[in-house]
């Protein structure tokens, strides 16, 4: 007899395929879709394809169409107060810090596989296991009794990097229908059911749909300061902190310097972005902060690892160490471009997911130490 199991609709095409490849494994599917957009934001008129913002209806009205068309049961579950919490929070105070937050990652750990099958099962709803249309494997490793979490076999598509933190509570009750198959195959299963209308909507590849996220800081928690180069020179003004990025070029507003000039290092406590040039965007180390990993909190740390800092970062091999604070330290063996403090380093063992952490800081092939 095969099991209920809860599906995290977005109404896009992955999540739809996920319903179908599960509906046709004989699964009990039920839709659930979680509400995070509060409208008392008033984040602006959206312009992008992120996941936050006032097109949130668009979103819940589209998964209803798919749940109608699959005739599966569908429920919208109210997450606003735990995503302000958990992730709103959290991306409002590493950009106050001068770092630059991976809510996704947050977002994954905390809401999408904690908060939604719980609120889910709070609220009545009866099922025994969780779903998502994350492109990630999953397997049981048979000696030690615990779950692995590996790439998906579409490597344009592989979704593990945000899933770092997941646990191995979360991993035993959510099945990855998608895991092994490429997103045209998706494509295709969700056309075979006549799901056209489907195939032309764009997928969410930011976080905030309004182009300018200020609305969500205190007017005082952003404020203008000076821009520097790394001798401490002033070319310039900032606009704040919060608009700022490790590797950011455009938008800078210092044009006529002798070559191309970008950012490099943010300085919350004397308010300051640091710009240099290309070559200075290269570092060869890392601190990863609270490291998490999927085995257990009490894993070894390797010697070795292929380290990715960011989403569209090839993992580049690097020498792990334990440090006494229980922080790692990462060498990479070539300096690596844009190492960005706040941002997710996710650690592999070929194509398994072994953990990830939070960046602290980096130690450019110049020798300039990063927050």
């Amino acid at each position: 007899m095969k099991h209920s199991v809860a599906l995290g609709l977005s109404g896009g095409v992955d999540s739809a395929a996920s319903a179908i490849l599960l509906k046709d494994a004989g699964y009990e599917v039920i839709g659930i879709t979680m509400s995070i957009y509060d409208p008392s934001l008033e984040i602006g008129e959206a312009v992008g394809k992120g996941c936050f913002g006032p097109n949130e209806l668009q979103s819940l009205e589209a998964a209803r169409k798919v749940a109608d068309a699959l005739a599966i049961p569908h429920h919208i579950i109210d997450l606003k107060k735990g995503f302000q919490k958990e992730v709103l929070a959290y991306y409002t105070s590493s950009y106050q810090k001068g770092q630059t937050p991976n809510p996704c990652v947050m977002c994954n750990a905390h809401i999408k596989f904690g908060l939604l099958p719980q609120k889910a099962r709070e609220e009545g709803l009866d099922f025994d296991l969780f779903a998502t249309g994350h492109y990630v494997q999953k397997k049981l490793d048979a000696t030690t009794g615990l779950w692995q979490l590996y790439k998906g076999l579409d490597a344009s598509k592989d979704q593990s990097y945000f899933l770092c933190f997941l646990n191995q509570e979360q991993l035993a009750s959510t099945l990855f229908p998608l895991g092994a198959l490429d997103k045209r195959e998706a494509r295709e299963i969700v056309a075979g059911k006549g799901m056209d209308w489907l195939l032309a909507k764009k997928e969410s590849q930011d976080f905030i749909q309004s182009g300018d996220h200020a609305a969500l800081f205190d007017d005082d928690s952003h404020q203008p300061g000076d821009m520097v180069d790394s001798e401490g020179r002033i070319l310039g003004q900032h606009r704040g902190l919060i608009h700022y990025t490790i590797g950011q070029r455009k938008g800078l507003g210092i044009s006529g310097q002798p070559e191309p000039m970008f950012v490099i290092r943010i300085d919350a406590r004397e308010n300051k972005v640091v710009v240099g040039s290309g070559r200075e965007l290269f570092s060869d180390e890392l601190t990863a902060l609270n490291p998490h990993w999927i085995s257990g909190s009490r894993q070894q740390v390797p010697q070795r690892a292929l380290v990715r800092i960011r989403q569209q970062h090839t993992a580049a091999p690097a020498s792990l160490t334990a440090m006494d604070d229980g922080n790692i330290r990462v060498k990479f063996d070539k300096p690596q471009l844009a190492i960005t403090p706040g941002q997710i380093v996710a650690f592999y063992e070929g194509e398994r997911l072994l953990g990830g952490g939070v960046i602290k800081g980096r130690r450019s092939a110049a020798g300039d130490r990063g927050p």
